[in-house]
C-alpha cells in the first residue's frame, strides 16, 4: 500500500474530490443504500484523481476516516481509520470537510453549536430547495455559561436563500460579504427565550442593523408588528 509520504503531495483540489466523494458514500451508507467501493474508487481515477493509483486513493479514504473519528463524526465502516495522519493531510482534510457542499444526514441534524449551525446552514443555502423545512416547534434549551438552544441547520439556510441578499426588513442588500456570501442574520420574531419556535413562520433573515433594531430600538415593537404584515410567511404565536 502506499505510504503516507507518497500522499503528501495531493493538491487541494484532489483532497476536495476525495473528501466530496467519501461524502457522497458515507450519505449513501447512511441511508441504507449499496455502493462497491471499487467501483467509486475506478470513477475516481478516471476523473479527478487521475493518475492515482487504486492504492494510494484507497489510503486518502483511511485517512478520511481519521479525521472524522478525530472530530467526533460518522464515517463509512468500509474504510478502517489509518494511522499517524501527517498533521499537513490532517489540515487539507479538515479544510476540505468545511468547505464540501455535498450533506450527509448528520447536516440536518439540530444543534446548539453557533459554529456548527453555520456550517450547516451554509451547506443548504448552497442547494436548491424543493421543499420548505419543518423546523423546530419548541426549541430544546441547554445548560451553559449562556442560554442556547437547539436550532435547524436546514431553516438557517433555507430563510438567508429565501433573502437573496437583501435584507427582509429594510429591503437593502446585506451591507457586506462573508466567505463571498451576502451577510445576513437570522431572528426569530418571537424570540427563542419568550418559547418562541425554530420555524418558517417565525424567521427572518435581516441585516445586522435591522436584526438589533428587533431587539434594542424604542420601537422594536412596531417594527415587529411591520414584519409581521410585511413578511407573508410571518405568522403570530
Amino acid at each position: 500500500m502506499d505510504t503516507e509520504k507518497s500522499n503528501s503531495d495531493w493538491t487541494d483540489v484532489e483532497i476536495q474530490a476525495a473528501v466530496d466523494a467519501y461524502l457522497k458514500m458515507l450519505s449513501r451508507e447512511k441511508n441504507g443504500e449499496k455502493f462497491v467501493k471499487t467501483e467509486e474508487n475506478q470513477i475516481l481515477r478516471e476523473g479527478p484523481l487521475s493518475g492515482r493509483t487504486k492504492g494510494s486513493v484507497e489510503f486518502r479514504m483511511q485517512n478520511i476516516s481519521t479525521v472524522l473519528v478525530e472530530l467526533g463524526r460518522d464515517r463509512i465502516q468500509g474504510y478502517k481509520p489509518a494511522k499517524n495522519v501527517g498533521t499537513k493531510v490532517a489540515r487539507s482534510i479538515r479544510k476540505a470537510l468545511d468547505a464540501s457542499i455535498v450533506l450527509t444526514p448528520e447536516d440536518s441534524t439540530p444543534t446548539a453549536d453557533e459554529a456548527l449551525l453555520e456550517q450547516r446552514a451554509a451547506k443548504f443555502e448552497r442547494q436548491p430547495f424543493l421543499y420548505v423545512p419543518k423546523g423546530i416547534k419548541n426549541p430544546v434549551q441547554i445548560e451553559s455559561t449562556r442560554k442556547t438552544y437547539f436550532r435547524d441547520p436546514e431553516l438557517k439556510g433555507w430563510v438567508r436563500q429565501q433573502a437573496n441578499g437583501k435584507c427582509e426588513g429594510c429591503g437593502n442588500p446585506a451591507p457586506f460579504e462573508k466567505d463571498g456570501k451576502p451577510f445576513l442574520e437570522v431572528h426569530h420574531v418571537k424570540h427563542l427565550s419568550q418559547d418562541g419556535s425554530d420555524t418558517p413562520s417565525n424567521v427572518v433573515a435581516l441585516c445586522p442593523n435591522c436584526h438589533q433594531r428587533c431587539h434594542h430600538s424604542s420601537d422594536k415593537a412596531e417594527f415587529t408588528a411591520w414584519l409581521y404584515d410585511t413578511v407573508g410567511r410571518l405568522e403570530e404565536e
